[in-house]
């Protein structure tokens, strides 16, 4: 047995205390065992206690389905499970990976003897957990990117006539007087600032006026020389990735001074910070940009496949076909690896055209030369 006077935080000794009757053991073995991972986990290198939270509901879960306690578990029951994730409630493949990657993390936990997991429950029920996630039995991380195949940036046709729509929509609803003129003119800049800058939607969501940069190499911009993105998107168990993204495309920039000088004011802000506002002068929330984005999508009749990410993808593949460089668009995207910069540029077949005549001409002169 261990010693608890030197076991380590998550060990079984520290979580059901010796010498105790339970009038539930299997429950209550298990909620001991959340609790030890739990904090292990945290004790560790992960200190995001929501995904902690999210495994701990996938793993009730996984003993809900296969109907038996961690100790008893089968790598055919990992094998059932998966094929109810695919065939019956038909889960994509980095979904059923999450899952069975938290299967797989919880049973190097309790199948560890520095824990002592395994003799507690041969002591108690005469069976050891085991590790029921194998190779043959789990998704492989195969690609770089498994979203919607479907899911592509706008061309720039199309972006110009989702913003002339949007713009539409703010005339009219100024022209009839109607009371969400104000909400109009906001979600219009926010997906001029989207394009503009490539932000995620949760990253513009929760963007602060203090956030804007003067650019002392830019200084016709004002006051909106640079963006920082203070809750960019974070990698697992870490917080929010901050960068600063240069303004590329000064029309934007007016756009978004033309609001907070002349339309945010009419929010009476109070002081309050957040740079989109509702009427209740609370922060604007995602799904509420979504909704008015699908408005003006189908209003505009372009493709129902496009999402508001599409404004990033944009962003992305636009600067790639307007020759900036690689590495600086990964660094202003906040991409850690180049690969990820390049699932999300997708250049149009003008631009393909173009670079394969002058891929030729170079050839043909290369040609030339040598005759």
């Amino acid at each position: 047995m261990v010693d608890t006077g030197r076991a380590a935080p998550g060990s079984a000794h520290l979580e059901l205390v010796a010498g105790v009757t339970h009038l539930h053991p299997e429950d209550d073995m298990v909620r001991a065992m959340l609790s030890g991972w739990a904090k292990q986990q945290l004790g560790g290198r992960l200190s995001c206690e929501r995904t902690v939270k999210v495994r701990a509901s996938i793993i009730r879960s996984f003993i809900d389905f296969s109907g038996a306690y961690p100790w008893a578990w089968t790598a055919q029951m990992m094998d059932d499970w998966s094929a109810h994730l695919v065939g019956e409630l038909s889960r994509a493949k980095s979904t059923i990976r999450q899952k069975q990657g938290a299967v797989r993390v919880f049973c190097d936990y309790i199948t560890s003897p520095y824990y002592d997991w395994p003799a507690l429950c041969e002591d108690m029920f005469g069976e050891h957990p085991t590790q029921i996630c194998h190779e043959w039995n789990t998704v492989a991380h195969l690609v770089d990117y498994e979203g919607d195949p479907a899911r592509r940036p706008f061309t720039r046709n199309e972006i110009q006539d989702f913003l002339d729509c949007a713009d539409d929509r703010v005339e009219k609803a100024r022209r009839s007087r109607r009371k969400g003129t104000l909400a109009a003119y906001r979600d219009t800049t926010m997906f001029k600032v989207m394009y503009g800058w490539g932000l995620r939607i949760n990253e513009l969501c929760r963007l602060e006026v203090v956030d804007l940069l003067r650019n002392p190499h830019a200084p016709e911009l004002g006051r909106c020389g640079f963006l920082h993105v203070r809750y960019g998107k974070a990698s697992k168990g870490s917080p929010p990735k901050r960068r600063t993204v240069p303004t590329l495309m000064p029309w934007a920039a007016d756009a978004l001074l033309d609001y907070l000088d002349h339309i945010r004011p009419l929010y009476e802000p109070d002081g309050k910070n957040a740079m989109w506002l509702t009427e209740r002068r609370s922060q604007i929330k995602p799904r509420t940009l979504t909704d008015s984005f699908a408005e003006i999508r189908d209003q505009a009749g372009l493709d129902a496949k496009l999402t508001p990410h599409c404004f990033r993808h944009s962003f992305i593949s636009h600067m790639t076909e307007d020759g900036v460089d690689p590495r600086f668009i990964q660094e202003i995207a906040g991409h850690r690896f180049g690969t990820t910069t390049g699932i999300y540029t997708h250049v149009s077949g003008e631009f393909m055209n173009t670079m394969l005549t002058n891929a030729l001409g170079r050839v043909a002169s290369f040609a030339q030369g040598k005759q």
